[in-house]
């Protein structure tokens, strides 16, 4: 993963800017505010061997006037500020993000300087590969300040580079969600993070998701290809949703074996739609993937069944119409439009499949994605792409959903 942009964040002259500018902004805060002679010797010694830096005998310095007995709270204050300019010139990532902590946490500081001060704490903890530490102080600004992008992806790298896969998984989808919200479009490698998070947590469903946002805005060949290779493995995916996809893989040029073509067929006959099997089928022999070598016999056998069947469905459809208009459950109506729509009566099967929506379905999303299936098919292809994308949830369905209203937002080549 990239870690260029924060290449570009200088740690040193961040806590360089949070020190001087607070020593700016807290030097008249209280008109009482002065330093003693012992004090101010050792700061004032400290100073001189920065300037020269000398860095060993500067620390020493200000070791000096901690050491001091009875300090006013200005006094501890300007010699915290003290250690994190030696320390953030001479590099030293423990002392500064040490001297940090009592600034961030001073009510002398103001609350610019301390936002300021959090984001070079957490940066140079980041640089100094002690992902642990910069977590807290990158949460606390996020928190505190709102979001900025380069704290928002450090967040997640410190997570993603201890491979702490919840701790990923959690801050990137907190990110990615915030930013779809808001409209805009997530970062790439963010995406790419959560895919790994998930990938490693072993949450197929997650990682589905992650993949179909990969696909969805930034729509490289890899990320279909594996999206679509998932979405077939994935356990918890339901025989109509496998069908769905057999079918993108088909669309996308990925679905060519004669076995693929069969099991298709049949599962498309199991949910009632042998015309629809036919129609697949059809488009295997035009395509040469049926037809051809060793399984010629075999697939004009099962073309011939599956022709069989789409005949005695299509004769007995006017009647499956009938009983659905007044069938109490919701499949009938489903199926029957559907089945109208493929044997080209578009506008009543879609209405009647209406119907079928309206009949409280067992499984919702499912049978949305059958509507949007047959608007598709019914040529009402910009009808379809909103159905598809108003599928709810989280799951499988709206996964097979969003891709093939992807598939078909895709512009014509």
């Amino acid at each position: 993963m990239s870690l260029s942009l924060y290449r570009r964040l200088s740690a040193r002259n961040l806590l360089l800017a949070g020190v001087f500018g607070i020593a700016a902004l807290a030097g008249s805060a209280h008109a009482d505010d002065v330093l003693g002679q012992a004090v101010g010797k050792d700061l004032q010694q400290a100073q001189s061997a920065l300037a020269s830096k000398n860095y060993a005998k500067a620390m020493e310095a200000v070791d000096a006037a901690d050491a001091v007995k009875g300090k006013t709270d200005y006094e501890a204050y300007t010699t915290a500020q003290m250690r994190a300019a030696i320390a953030a010139q001479s590099g030293n990532t423990d002392a500064a993000i040490k001297a940090y902590d009592v600034l961030i946490n001073s009510s002398r500081t103001p609350k610019a300087a301390k936002g300021q001060m959090l984001m070079a704490q957490a940066t140079m903890a980041y640089s100094a590969k002690q992902y642990a530490r910069a977590i807290p102080a990158t949460e606390r600004y996020l928190k505190e300040y709102g979001a900025d992008p380069r704290m928002q992806t450090m967040l997640i790298q410190c997570y993603y580079l201890q491979q702490d896969w919840k701790g990923t998984a959690k801050a990137a989808q907190e990110q990615v969600d915030a930013t779809i919200k808001a409209g805009k479009v997530p970062a790439e490698n963010q995406l790419q993070m959560l895919a790994t998070a998930y990938t490693n947590l072993k949450d197929a469903d997650a990682k589905t998701h992650a993949y179909v946002l990969l696909a969805k805005y930034y729509s490289k060949p890899d990320y279909w290809s594996m999206l679509i290779h998932d979405l077939v493995a994935n356990p918890n995916l339901s025989p109509p949703l496998v069908f769905y996809v057999e079918r993108l893989r088909l669309a996308t040029g990925v679905l060519k074996d004669p076995s693929d073509y069969q099991d298709m067929g049949e599962r498309a006959v199991q949910m009632g739609l042998p015309q629809l099997a036919l129609n697949l089928l059809n488009q295997g022999y035009a395509n040469h993937s049926l037809g051809n070598g060793p399984t010629a016999a075999a697939d004009a056998k099962f073309h011939a069944f599956v022709a069989q069947q789409a005949a005695t469905n299509r004769s007995q459809l006017a009647s499956a119409v009938t009983q659905a208009a007044s069938a109490p459950s919701a499949g009938p109506a489903l199926t029957a439009g559907y089945n109208q729509v493929l044997n080209g009566q578009v506008d009543a099967g879609l209405a009647l499949m209406k119907t079928g929506l309206g009949k409280n379905p067992r499984y919702p999303d499912l049978a949305q994605v059958e509507y949007g299936m047959a608007q598709m098919d019914g040529g009402q292809k910009a009808e379809a792409i909103k159905t598809f994308s108003s599928v709810q949830g989280n799951g499988p369905a709206k996964d097979v959903a969003e891709l093939w209203s992807l598939l078909l937002s895709r512009p014509a080549k």
